[in-house]
């Protein structure tokens, strides 16, 4: 059975990339192995769970390449050097340069907390997602996977999952529960991926 090399980008605390290691793991996702995480932050939580992993691991951020043709390259050598097939962003925080989503089309997916086309785009991130959706008195949030192309939140919508929103909801409240769902339909679209690009 051939497997798909993954490679997951990274900004933060990387409880996503956590559940697609744990999916891996009980052999929910027997096509997909991760071959590398890349965190555009040295401080990021998620290169512990790499290291308790075994997983290599790379900083490639504002930090250490301040310039954005430069931090690209080094990106696509990365994901080059490990024979990437591919990106998982879960959690990651920057904007994609065209050159990289152009090498990776169609393979490049993004876990948003939302159901887009609802709370999404250019500063719909993290908690500002939850104070909008409370905000607008919606009945029901949730997550969505989708393909990474040249907008904010603009591609294919793969998978998406709904949680009802509560009355006596936080942002904080119910950031949690969208979390939960992101768990199950982050680890489900990359098993779906995996499984189509290893017969191809």
């Amino acid at each position: 059975m051939r497997k798909i090399n993954i490679s997951v980008m990274v900004s933060g605390g990387g409880t996503n990339f956590q559940a697609i290691i744990d999916a891996i793991q009980r052999g929910d996702i027997p096509q997909g192995q991760i071959v590398q995480v890349i965190s555009s932050s040295s401080k990021a939580y998620a290169l512990t769970r790499a290291e308790n992993h075994n997983i290599k691991a790379k900083v490639i951020g504002g930090e250490n390449y301040p310039d954005q043709k430069q931090r690209t390259d080094a990106i696509l050598q990365a994901l080059a050097e490990e024979e990437t097939e591919l990106i998982v962003l879960a959690g990651y925080m920057s904007i994609l340069d065209e050159r990289l989503i152009a090498a990776y089309r169609n393979r490049i997916i993004n876990i948003h907390p939302s159901l887009i086309p609802k709370y999404c785009g250019k500063g719909f991130y993290g908690r500002r997602v939850h104070e909008a959706v409370l905000a607008g008195g919606e009945r029901e949030s949730g997550a969505t996977v989708h393909f990474v192309d040249e907008g904010v939140d603009t591609g294919q919508i793969i998978l998406q999952r709904r949680v009802p929103v509560e009355p006596q909801d936080t942002p904080d409240s119910l950031a949690a529960r969208v979390l939960e769902v992101e768990h199950t339909i982050l680890p489900l679209a990359v098993k779906q991926l995996t499984e189509a690009l290893a017969k191809k």
